[in-house]
């Protein structure tokens, strides 16, 4: 039986999430690994959860965050590919 890191949960499901660095986690659900392991928007503060952008080094939680913050590398960012459905 694991404990989770998070919450203290002791369960018999937890699971390991190991790092690029080499750090293994222990976590009893996948909202206390997103809880510890999501990266911040540098803009808004919420928790990058899906794929959000990266400029220059810096993580944002969507292209209007990363445009506000650098406008110059963020100018030709979209949060959206193709067209818009008509």
């Amino acid at each position: 039986m694991g404990t989770c890191e998070v919450c203290g949960n002791e369960y018999w499901m937890t699971f390991e999430v190991r790092t690029v660095s080499g750090d293994v986690h222990t976590f009893d659900s996948f909202e206390c690994a997103a809880h510890r392991l999501a990266p911040i928007c540098e803009h808004c503060g919420c928790k990058i959860i899906g794929h959000g952008v990266e400029v220059s080094g810096r993580f944002f939680c969507c292209a209007h965050c990363a445009r506000s913050v650098d406008r110059e590398h963020g100018a030709g960012l979209r949060d959206t590919v193709g067209t818009h459905p008509g």
